[in-house]
């Protein structure tokens, strides 16, 4: 187990904390409660919030229940050990990942349940997976398997560490050509799911994939490709192939398309063996105000209730060299941009502290550490200004902060939010 996040001392690695904070513990400053606008931190500044957070993950659970899905979400989006007890005291059944190294991570967190939605082939990673597995027995871990070479090299490296406990794997099924991972057909699954029978290092679990990546994804290749998905399962059930499991893993969804994942799983017919609906979505824990907000599932089913975006990047206008340009101090440094630019959402008043809507006010690009924004003239911002940003894409606004604050609707921060990337 690792040790109490909230022991870490504030120093000049993490970035917008108070500099006179230096030398206090996260928990001793989080325990003064300062305002994130009047407390000491610098711009710029991420900030999370509170309110958000909870209503996402209350959200989440009860989706999952309602639809009768077990919940694996994807840690990947905020390699934050807080976040992922959070998610689990809300009913996942475990955490994803995709390399080895989240792995590593989740487990010196004493995460006991691990989905790796990837294949894993790396001699030196499966030598301490199978120490891992050996030195806890209630450490319960399972990842994708696509070609029969992978098996072999897993069979290697499993046998040459002396491993006590087989791997579970599921067969991966690709989304088609040019997609990404999985093996094409459904031939080629059976011939993974024979290599593996083969080998006593592995043991099949399921099948599994990812919608996300269907070519000229919509509800009708999306459900298409989930319904063939459902199919393997029932064929491999009849073959007996998953004769040494416990339980019969079928996993799926991203951010995106767990709505089509509730809807063909729902329709799955009893097999050998209790089934086990593992949906996968990471995103939802902040959500965000671009990406997700167009693609969440939530807008197709908006009886089932709503996400609400939790990312606000904070950043100061340090120049004003005209009426139609303004800069702020922060830049692709900070800010997610892969998806989509920030959108400047508020201005607090640098005089006063009020705050009003940006209007008028547009991220146009982005520097290194310089957010450029284009101002008509309806704009009201001057250089001390601090603007209120929404973010696009939560897996990249998380990696580029190690500490985040957990912020209230009223400004005052409550907890702060570690990551390990």
């Amino acid at each position: 187990m690792a040790a109490d996040e909230h022991a870490e001392y504030v120093d000049h690695r993490f970035k917008g904390l108070p500099p006179d904070a230096e030398g206090l513990t996260v928990g001793a400053l989080a325990a003064e409660r300062r305002s994130l606008f009047t407390g000491g931190f610098t711009t710029p500044v991420l900030a999370l919030s509170a309110e958000s957070v909870e209503h996402n993950l209350a959200l989440l659970e009860t989706y999952a229940e309602r639809h009768g899905l077990a919940f694996a979400p994807h840690g990947k989006t905020s390699m934050a050990p807080q976040l992922f007890a959070r998610q689990l005291e809300r009913g996942a059944w475990g955490i994803t990942a995709a390399v080895p190294h989240q792995v590593r991570v989740y487990r010196a967190f004493g995460i006991q349940r691990i989905f790796l939605a990837n294949e894993l082939v790396d001699a030196a990673a499966l030598r301490w997976l199978a120490a891992e597995l050996d030195r806890d027995p209630g450490f319960r871990f399972v990842c994708y398997v696509d070609s029969v070479r992978g098996v072999e090299l897993m069979d290697e490296a499993l046998r040459a560490a002396g491993a006590g406990r087989p791997v579970e794997v599921v067969v991966e099924l690709g989304a088609g050509e040019g997609a990404r991972t999985g093996a094409r057909t459904e031939a080629q699954c059976a011939a993974v799911a024979d290599a593996v029978a083969a080998v006593p290092t592995l043991r099949l679990t399921g099948v599994a994939g990812y919608e996300g990546e269907v070519p000229g994804a919509d509800n009708g290749t999306v459900r298409a490709w989930l319904r063939r998905l459902v199919a393997l399962a029932e064929e491999f059930d009849r073959a007996g192939r998953f004769a040494g499991a416990d339980e019969i893993v079928l996993s799926a969804g991203g951010s995106a398309w767990f709505d089509a994942v509730a809807e063909v799983f729902a329709d799955v017919p009893a097999l050998s063996r209790p089934v086990c609906r593992l949906l996968r979505s990471g995103a939802y824990i902040s959500h965000d105000d671009g990406h997700y907000r167009r693609l969440t599932p939530f807008n197709r089913v908006a009886g089932e209730g709503a996400l609400q975006p939790a990312f606000r990047l904070w950043a100061q206008v340090v120049s004003r060299p005209s009426a139609a340009q303004a800069f702020v101090n922060a830049g692709k440094r900070d800010a997610a941009y892969d998806l989509d630019l920030p959108e400047a959402q508020v201005v607090r008043d640098g005089r006063t502290g009020a705050v009003r809507p940006a209007t008028g006010i547009t991220v146009t690009g982005l520097s290194d550490q310089h957010g450029w924004l284009a101002t008509s003239p309806e704009a009201e911002l001057e250089v001390g200004d601090w603007v209120g940003m929404g973010l696009s894409h939560p897996c990249t606004s998380f990696d580029k902060w190690q500490l985040i604050p957990l912020v209230e609707a009223d400004g005052t921060v409550t907890d702060f939010v570690r990551t390990y990337f």
